[in-house]
């Protein structure tokens, strides 16, 4: 195996050249909750988005939606949301 070395910082890929886009590995399948936005309590501030640590959190319409081919289930958005519009619930396969 051919080792691979920088000599600085601007040669390196933005991400690890072995693992090509993000947006091709659907990381959901482990899941055993999954956060529902209640959009009636939703105020759309987006802290939920901002918090994500995965981005599954898009806007569309100036409300967040969960990309649940992303998603892992963690809660992050749950507790940090200041309205309680993001509930964990059981997820059904």
């Amino acid at each position: 195996m051919k080792r691979i070395t920088f000599k600085k910082e601007s040669e390196m890929p933005s991400m690890p050249v072995t693992l090509g886009s993000m947006r091709v590995n659907h990381t959901s399948s482990w899941r055993s909750i999954k956060p529902e936005i209640a959009y009636e309590k939703c105020s759309k501030c987006m802290i939920c988005w901002k918090y994500c640590p995965d981005a599954s959190i898009d806007i569309f319409d100036d409300r967040p939606v969960i990309n649940y081919d992303y998603c892992k289930g963690c809660g992050i958005c749950s507790v940090e949301c200041p309205k309680n519009a993001v509930e964990m619930v059981v997820e059904e396969k």
